[in-house]
């Protein structure tokens, strides 16, 4: 019996047979084994199981330069690439809301442990795209397990839009010890302004008045972040805040 072939000259029992040994190659040995257009080509086909997808994959990677690029790249964008529809782009999103869903679960189970990779890490995917500054809070309890997360506002972070009243009553309401904020910078470059340490030095007065806790302020920019605890900086605005109040 003869099977029709598809555009790249494969039968359909060449494609069964093909996309079986490559789920049989994950079974025996994970990804180790696993060139990065074989993974891509793996997640496309969980969307259109009897179409071939290598040679989409293959120029998936040419576009977006690497296996990250690629589950990072929007789905618009993968769309371009022609043979990649809709029902393609199943495995892909499937990847990236799992990682999402995954680092959230983790961040909200386990003591924040003041690992500013972590926080970026969580709230990267959420934030990298985004073409207005969101600033978001995050309220941890006694063991440093962060018990909500909010999203105060999106628009430029300047002191007419950041409220510390609002955030310290939210940290009531929620019965939380300390404070995590977060923000991101659509340029890409996460050095802060002048007005992002006159603000954290503000948010971090305003929660030792209340006895709160400011643990860290992270701005995220493209594939990177800067860290006020890192780099001393809430230390030194808790340090100012005790010799203001001598």
């Amino acid at each position: 019996m003869e099977y029709p072939s598809d555009e790249n000259g494969l039968s359909r029992h060449d494609r069964e047979g093909h996309r079986r040994r490559l789920r049989e190659k994950f079974l025996r040995g994970g990804l180790n084994a696993f060139l990065d257009y074989e993974i891509i080509e793996l997640l496309l086909t969980l969307g259109t199981p009897r179409k071939d997808c290598k040679e989409q994959a293959r120029q998936a990677l040419r576009e977006f330069r690497s296996l990250r690029g690629v589950l990072e790249a929007d789905v618009h964008e993968l769309r371009k690439i022609k043979g990649i529809g809709s029902h393609n782009v199943f495995g892909i999103r499937l990847v990236q809301e799992v990682s999402r869903r995954f680092l959230k679960d983790r961040m909200m189970s386990r003591p924040y442990c003041r690992s500013s990779r972590e926080v970026f890490d969580y709230l990267y995917h959420s934030l990298r795209d985004l073409k207005k500054e969101n600033f978001k809070v995050l309220f941890l309890d006694p063991k440093n397990q962060i018990i909500e997360e909010k999203t105060l506002f999106e628009g430029t972070v300047d002191s007419s839009a950041v409220y510390p009243r609002e955030i310290m009553k939210d940290a009531l309401r929620f019965d939380a010890t300390s404070l995590i904020f977060v923000h991101n910078h659509p340029s890409g470059d996460p050095e802060p302004s002048l007005c992002d340490r006159e603000i954290t030095k503000e948010l971090v007065f305003s929660a030792k008045v209340m006895q709160l806790k400011v643990l860290d302020h992270i701005i995220i920019g493209n594939n990177c972040f800067f860290s006020f605890a890192d780099r001393g900086l809430i230390e030194d605005y808790d340090l100012l805040f005790l010799s203001l109040n001598r």
